[in-house]
């Protein structure tokens, strides 16, 4: 069950509806992400604290036993061996509270996420352009 289920303004104002001891670590992981894609926005999608760079990049939220975070299984699939040690589905990665989140993977992920969603971008751009043109 996620932390919350009701809608929030801001990314902070999510955060701060949070567990206290969540806190800290939903900041960091924020700012993690905004650190590996700064030309990405924020906004709600799915009713959880996302970041949108040509489309949804990734996703956060808090719950009860931990933190999840949803790459997109391309995400996911391109970090087999470093994602083994948690709990994962075909788009979302757990990291239980007892254990670190581990940021430096995140700030990893997002960045094969930038570039995947800037290639598609690039690639349904060209293929507009090449539509046109005939």
């Amino acid at each position: 069950m996620k932390e919350e289920q009701k809608s929030f303004a801001t990314i902070d104002e999510y955060i701060a509806s949070c567990r206290p001891e969540l806190q800290d670590s939903l900041h960091q992981l924020r700012q993690t992400i905004k650190e590996a894609a700064p030309e990405a926005k924020e906004k709600f999608s799915y009713g959880m604290p996302t970041f949108d760079l040509h489309g949804n990049l990734v996703h956060f939220a808090a719950f009860k036993n931990h933190i999840g975070f949803y790459p997109a299984p391309s995400g996911i699939a391109g970090f087999e061996e470093e994602v083994k040690p948690y709990h994962k589905s075909k788009g979302t990665l757990q990291f239980p509270l007892d254990v670190p989140v581990p940021f430096d993977l995140v700030a990893r992920i997002v960045k094969f996420r930038v570039a995947e969603n800037i290639e598609k971008a690039q690639s349904k751009k060209a293929k507009k352009k090449a539509a046109t043109a005939d």
